[in-house]
């Protein structure tokens, strides 16, 4: 399916499920869990901190292999200037892409998505896993910690009611 027909078929409105598309235009569902909710919910409360910029909760991406949702994203004020209107999907990658880990998801999958990103024009794409522990990559690989936001945490706790 293209993505037009996913996001405007009435079925498939109102699912708890975050949509994505394969390589095949085939439609994959991953099950949304309060857990990850609660870890998306504390990285865009730390985004919204910061100016020069916006935080964008389930971003679609056009990826080669379909379009990709990713959990949280933040893109800079000329990333928006540069993809303004009102889009399905970006068809650019946004400054930084995070990605929470989900029981159903692998490492292959993940290290997937994290290429198409790259692919897309992503500076650092972030993996949260189920303890809160982030990993922050480049395209060349793993860093110790953001170089875009140096101030992010390692790890990030949800059980601290702010």
């Amino acid at each position: 399916m293209e993505w037009r027909e996913v996001v405007e078929h009435p079925s498939l409105k109102d699912l708890p499920f975050k949509i994505e598309t394969n390589e095949w235009g085939e439609i994959v569902m991953t099950p949304a869990t309060v857990g990850h909710s609660k870890y998306q919910g504390r990285i865009i409360r730390w985004f919204d901190g910061f100016g020069k910029g916006r935080v964008l909760p389930e971003c679609p991406i056009q990826t080669s292999e379909g379009v990709k949702v990713a959990d949280v994203a933040w893109g800079s004020t000329e990333f928006f200037r540069r993809n303004e209107g009102d889009m399905l999907c970006l068809m650019e990658s946004p400054e930084i892409v995070v990605e929470i880990r989900s029981p159903s998801n692998t490492a292959e999958e993940m290290d997937r998505k994290k290429r198409l990103y790259f692919e897309k024009g992503a500076r650092e794409v972030w993996f949260c896993d189920k303890e809160g522990s982030i990993r922050f990559f480049n395209p060349k690989g793993e860093l110790k910690r953001s170089e875009l936001f140096k101030e992010f945490p390692e790890h990030i706790d949800i059980d601290v009611v702010y």
